[in-house]
């Protein structure tokens, strides 16, 4: 196979990590001369970078994978990698159901895939699964995006919620250092990037696992101090940062939000539960009213910040009037946005060996109705932005209409406007919102406010 002749597809499944994840694992591939090829039935290199949260995402896996596995009988030069959680969980046994696959390889991995793949290519059939100490990235990630991109922090989870197999598939915590940090995003400005989100799978958990603690007896390393510590890298203009745990989230993370200006009013905290009985048998570490009093204090500092969050329901043993406390939570918070799934029992997790589990009928029902809830809330939530004037950073055109670019608000409501993406990819634009939906807005450009 010559070099030019080598063509790679990467599919991704699963959450904003995994995303990242694949922007590096693509930016080793372009490093060793593959080329990206937009249909995986035109590359010699597949690589299907996996999710375990829920079974419906693990068996879609299996169906793309039977598909190649198939091809390769007839292409036996095609090269099938499965990465991410569910070759974590999997391993071995992965390899014995699909025999196929030339290598299976866990999330703290993926800045190894060079050195995996020339193990692959010397004739061996490879599964990285062990615990290890993750690699510095030293490969520029291939990002997806021109304008906005993810930051990883910290890898891993510590916590040990009875429902989730991250912690077994992702290892423990292990963060990056602030100077790393803040190099990588030295680089993203200086590329023309505008917009960074910083990653960790438990965000408020960063620096706990780096040496050091100040006088006061506080981790000297933390995410308030770092987002401090970040906040003047020229040519970011924004700095989101995902996923927070009510239990770590503190007064002076609010009051950081706060006081810097380039950090959106954009809080993703997962409640999961409105019923402390559920929260506590889920292992959360926190009460519903605690999770009220974070996002009180949050609107009381910042009476327009966005909130999104995560929420289960169907979770084993729980009844009608728990599952209506969740209910009664997102009635009176009023979400911007939730993620919502029914409860779905996962490979060598505490709950899935329970025995009160709740049929698929009654958790498809309490899904139905609070999907039906969090629409109607976001809508009325969504009303605040009529006639309003908002920055919009703007990242594509619409790809329904090409007319018109898409771009986010500060406080990640996703905004369609006229304009010409050529010229305003990048840009950040005074918008006058003409039509709100629950999960969207449309208006006419006043004027762009940053320079490409």
């Amino acid at each position: 196979m010559t070099p030019d002749s080598r063509r790679y597809h990467i599919t991704t499944f699963g959450c904003q990590m995994n995303k990242a994840d694949s922007e590096r694992m693509a930016g080793v591939l372009e490093n060793m001369g593959f080329q990206w090829s937009d249909t995986p039935d035109d590359a010699n290199l597949i690589l299907y970078n996996t999710c375990t949260i829920r079974d419906n995402a693990e068996q879609k896996v299996y169906s793309y994978l039977g598909r190649q596995a198939k091809r390769k009988h007839a292409e036996p030069d095609l090269t099938l990698v499965v990465a991410g959680c569910v070759a974590q969980q999997e391993g071995d046994d992965l390899l014995r159901r699909v025999p196929e696959v030339d290598l299976v390889m866990g999330p703290q991995h993926a800045n190894r895939l060079e050195d995996l793949l020339d193990q692959v290519a010397a004739g061996q059939q490879i599964v990285a699964t062990e615990p290890i100490h993750i690699v510095e990235d030293i490969t520029k990630p291939r990002r997806d995006s021109t304008v906005t991109a993810w930051v990883n922090v910290i890898y891993g989870c510590n916590e040990r919620c009875t429902y989730c197999v991250v912690p077994g598939v992702r290892g423990v915590e292990q963060s990056r250092t602030p100077e790393a940090i803040r190099n990588e995003m030295v680089q993203l400005g200086e590329q023309g990037f505008k917009e960074v989100t910083l990653l960790g799978q438990n965000i408020d958990a960063y620096g706990r696992d780096l040496p050091g603690v100040t006088p006061e007896g506080r981790h000297q390393h933390n995410l308030t101090d770092l987002l401090y510590f970040v906040h003047d890298v020229p040519g970011i203009e924004r700095i989101r940062f995902a996923t927070s745990h009510p239990r770590y989230f503190t007064e002076r993370l609010i009051q950081a939000c706060c006081e810097l200006p380039k950090v959106c009013e954009h809080f993703h905290i997962p409640f999961q539960s409105g019923d402390n009985d559920v929260l506590k048998a889920m292992s959360r570490g926190y009460t519903q009213e605690k999770y009220r009093r974070i996002i009180d204090r949050i609107r009381d500092l910042m009476p327009d910040a966005s909130i999104s969050a995560d929420a289960i329901v169907g979770f084993p043993g729980e009844t009608e009037a728990q599952f209506e406390n969740t209910l009664k939570l997102v009635e009176e918070i009023e979400f911007d946005q939730l993620n919502t799934a029914a409860y779905s029992p996962r490979p060598r997790t505490p709950a899935a060996l329970w025995e009160n589990q709740l049929s698929e009928e009654v958790k498809a029902d309490r899904l139905q109705r609070l999907n039906h809830l969090v629409g109607l809330k976001a809508g009325v939530r969504s009303q605040r932005y009529a006639n309003r004037i908002e920055e919009v950073l703007v990242e594509d055109q619409n790809p329904k209409d090409p007319t018109q670019v898409m771009g986010r608000t500060r406080g990640n409501r996703l905004t369609f406007f006229p304009g010409n993406i050529e010229e305003l990819r990048g840009r950040i634009v005074a918008v006058k919102v003409t039509e709100v939906r629950s999960f969207s807005l449309t208006g006419q450009p006043l004027s762009a406010l940053t320079p490409v």
